[in-house]
């Protein structure tokens, strides 16, 4: 090996890399089998940084993202591999660093002086499921078939994957993903390890399913979900705030036990919606959950918690837009599939990481306000400059990825306001149909709760 060769030195994320340090890496390697037996041009710790570099700079091709690693690599001779060795060295590594390495840095990043987060002492984490676009290859279509009709298939093949998040940091606690073809319960069941007695999770309509709620409650934590229309409870308890025990059937049929009974608290209110050029609309809102103390947690306040949850969904607009850019993934087979989206979602959560200490450094800030856009081009810039591969003396928690984020802040205060949807495909969602503004716009919110009278009125007060 040439004098000045030093076939490590790609092997960084600039500044990210004090978040995924080379001993982590070294470590996960070591763990899942991955780390080579001879010493290549292209370790398995500068392939594991490469893929990850692949997630911060989705625009570029392989060689591209290559040369912005060694950019900054003044003096250091380094190796200038082909993409099909950069190619052949990812499928060398395989899923498994990648999958480990979310699994490290996945979990909660709030503290408890963390605003937006916390609700009674409770963690307040959100469920939710979306899919992503992969290659229509024949090499990954055996496993993400494409959605057909009677005659023809249609669009590309979708990865669905579902994700556990920490509200307020947006933070991933967990993820699963694969084949559209099984539902979003099966993979949110994977993610139940995931809670405790100290979480409440908030889910949509879909999750109003019997045996995953008893799931959730086995695992201590509480629920509050938005109810499907189709169930009909009975009330059997009410409460002053308008709120009402009732309990619904739990678990398997048992000779001579019946059937389990899950208790639960029902929350139902009129919301009235007025846009800002006076479009109305009123609909029925109906909330279950399993804290069952109405002094405790007013049902007001609960209607109010349950807007966190698209917190969730201003997570996959982050990962889906921001880092991947809408593009569709690179990888053309299952195996570097799966790779790439560890490395999606351990560069995402990374970045949450470093919000995560803007927080702690500035306690009164709320996580709402920083720039994911912000954080991810300073980072690649940074890697681009090889800066901030070592952590200074002494070690600052906020560096030129923080400075960068703070200089450019979200405005103060949430907006309400109704986002666009344009409907470019035929929808399942038909009772919506005309229902969206085609521009986004400010509303304002109304809600009445219902207490003893027919919720088929929705004029009363």
């Amino acid at each position: 090996m040439a004098p000045g060769h030093d076939v490590y030195a790609p092997g960084h994320l600039g500044e990210l890399t004090q978040v995924i340090d080379p001993q982590l890496v070294d470590a996960i390697l070591e763990e899942t089998g991955a780390r080579e037996r001879r010493l290549r041009l292209l370790p398995a710790r500068v392939v594991v940084y490469y893929v990850l570099a692949l997630a911060v700079f989705e625009r570029s091709s392989y060689q591209a993202v290559w040369n912005k690693l060694i950019a900054g690599l003044n003096g250091i001779a380094v190796a200038r591999p082909a993409s099909s060795s950069l190619s052949r060295a990812r499928c060398r590594l395989g899923s498994a660093p990648l999958r480990r390495l979310f699994e490290v840095l996945a979990g909660p990043v709030a503290t408890r002086a963390q605003t937006g987060t916390f609700y009674q002492g409770l963690r307040v984490v959100a469920v939710d499921g979306t899919t992503l676009c992969v290659p229509d290859e024949e090499a990954v279509t055996w496993r993400y078939p494409k959605h057909a009709g009677e005659i023809l298939e249609f669009g590309y093949p979708l990865l669905r994957l579902v994700a556990l998040v920490e509200c307020g940091t947006r933070a991933l606690l967990g993820a699963a993903f694969g084949p559209d073809a099984t539902g979003e319960l099966g993979y949110a069941r994977q993610l139940l390890d995931r809670l405790d007695a100290s979480m409440v999770l908030l889910a949509d309509a879909y999750y109003d399913a019997v045996d995953f709620l008893e799931a959730v409650t086995g695992t201590g934590a509480s629920f509050l979900l938005r109810s499907t229309r189709k169930r009909r409870p009975s009330v059997r308890h009410p409460l002053p705030d308008g709120s009402y025990l009732t309990s619904i059937c739990a678990g398997k049929y048992r000779a001579g036990r019946g059937y389990g009974r899950l208790e639960v608290r029902m929350i139902e209110a009129w919301m009235t919606v007025t846009l800002a050029d006076g479009t109305r609309r009123t609909e029925l809102c109906r909330l279950m959950t399993s804290l069952l103390d109405a002094e405790r947690h007013p049902a007001h306040e609960l209607i109010e918690l349950y807007h966190r949850r698209w917190q969730v969904e201003t997570c996959y607009f982050s990962l889906k837009s921001t880092i991947l850019d809408g593009r569709v993934l690179r990888s053309r087979t299952v195996p570097g599939l799966d790779q790439e989206v560890y490395a999606l979602l351990t560069v995402y959560q990374a970045l949450v990481r470093v919000a995560g200490d803007l927080t702690v450094t500035q306690p009164n800030l709320p996580a709402e306000r920083i720039s994911l856009t912000v954080l991810l081009s300073t980072a690649g810039d940074q890697i681009v400059a090889a800066c901030g591969v070592r952590p200074t003396d002494p070690v600052l928690l906020v560096g030129a990825i923080g400075r960068a984020a703070l200089a450019s802040l979200l405005p103060a205060g949430r907006r309400w306001r109704l986002k666009a949807r344009v409907r470019k495909r035929s929808s399942k969602y038909q009772f919506n149909s005309g229902k969206h503004p085609r521009t986004s716009q400010a509303y304002t919110i109304d809600i009445q709760m219902i207490k003893d009278e027919s919720i088929d009125n929705p004029n009363r007060t």
